[in-house]
């Protein structure tokens, strides 16, 4: 079997996906019906916001923004291309935007940004590393979100789960910071994890090898020391950490005011959830169904928790957005973007 026999979506994969596409329709249609006293109760809270706390979320966004930047920055800046904040920041609006509002948007945004870096000297190879990289530190960064959360939780009955939530930020640290350093390291790992999944589901054991050996080879391409990690996945962690706040804030906005371990879990299932089960662009609906009644068992109210997520989606994804586009059409619209993109079918498509 070809690998493009492998990449093809089989009939039974479309109906698959149309089947889970139709009962998350029907999930989230008989939700809209049962939250609807809590929703129309909600758009009477947005009457009363308090609008310091709007703000704060609007600083706490564009700092979710601004830290994303800094991360392409310190990436592309161990590989010898240093480039100005303002670039990098530019870059990551316009891409946003392409990302969260266009049809194939992540794909769309991560060829652009591709583009961009090739225009600032990065080669191929470097280009094609970076993209890789900064969405391994994202991975980490939001895994570690939740399980702090998650810990935190446990903390209320046992203090000792604290230790462990530290522990975990270090475990984290230290395997990032080697996957960085010695990414050639996890080749033998990477396939033996690979050959177990196969066996579980009954694939060639080769399966998806040739993918992580070209995930390898680009990580490969350059070396991180302890310091430049640890600046990374910082500010990589202080862009999930900004962006919680502003869920944070949106709370406060509408006068709740959740337990700090529950918006953490809440915030780190919705994105996960999003990410996951991209039907509509930014995760709408489907993060927005795991966040009411995250919040919800946080402690805040139903109304409370869906006037918050509008405050939030209105920051976050349609505050922006706009900023976004406004960006793009003041610095990018009409440059020339003669570069092909990113070779990153392995990391998007199935097969061996």
């Amino acid at each position: 079997m070809t690998d493009a026999d492998n990449t093809r979506p089989t009939p039974r994969r479309r109906r698959v996906a149309w089947v889970i596409g139709s009962l998350l329709v029907v999930v989230l249609a008989v939700e809209l019906v049962l939250i609807w006293p809590d929703l129309s109760e909600s758009v009477q809270n947005l009457g009363d916001l308090k609008w310091g706390w709007v703000a704060a979320a609007v600083v706490a966004s564009l700092a979710s923004m601004s830290s994303f930047a800094r991360v392409q920055r310190c990436l592309l800046g161990v590989a010898g291309v240093h480039i100005r904040q303002r670039q990098s920041l530019a870059v990551t609006f316009a891409s946003n935007s392409m990302s969260v509002t266009l049809p194939g948007g992540p794909v769309l945004a991560t060829t652009f940004t591709y583009r961009q870096t090739r225009i600032w000297g990065a080669s191929p190879v470097i280009a094609t590393w970076q993209l890789v990289m900064a969405g391994v530190l994202q991975a980490i960064g939001l895994a570690l979100v939740g399980l702090a959360g998650a810990l935190l939780v446990g903390a209320k009955t046992n203090p000792f789960s604290l230790i462990f939530t530290f522990g975990g930020l270090c475990a984290f640290l230290v395997v990032a910071q080697y996957a960085a350093s010695r990414p050639d390291a996890l080749e033998g790992v990477g396939i033996t994890a690979l050959r177990g999944v196969n066996a579980l589901r009954k694939k060639p054991p080769l399966s998806g090898v040739r993918q992580w050996k070209h995930i390898v080879d680009q990580m490969s391409a350059v070396r991180m020391d302890r310091g430049d990690t640890a600046r990374a996945f910082g500010w990589s962690l202080f862009n999930w950490i900004a962006d919680a706040s502003c869920l944070a804030f949106a709370c406060y906005a509408v006068g709740a005011h959740p337990g700090f371990a529950g918006l953490a879990v809440a915030y780190a299932a919705g994105n996960a959830a999003g990410s996951a089960i991209p039907l509509l662009p930014a995760g709408l609906g489907v993060m927005d169904a795991v966040l009411v009644p995250a919040l919800t068992a946080s402690g805040m109210a139903g109304s409370e928790a869906v006037s918050a997520i509008v405050v939030y989606r209105l920051v976050s994804f349609l505050l922006m957005a706009a900023i976004g586009w406004i960006v793009f059409a003041a610095r990018f619209r009409g440059a020339q973007q003669g570069e092909e993109g990113p070779d990153l079918e392995p990391l998007w498509g199935r097969g061996t």
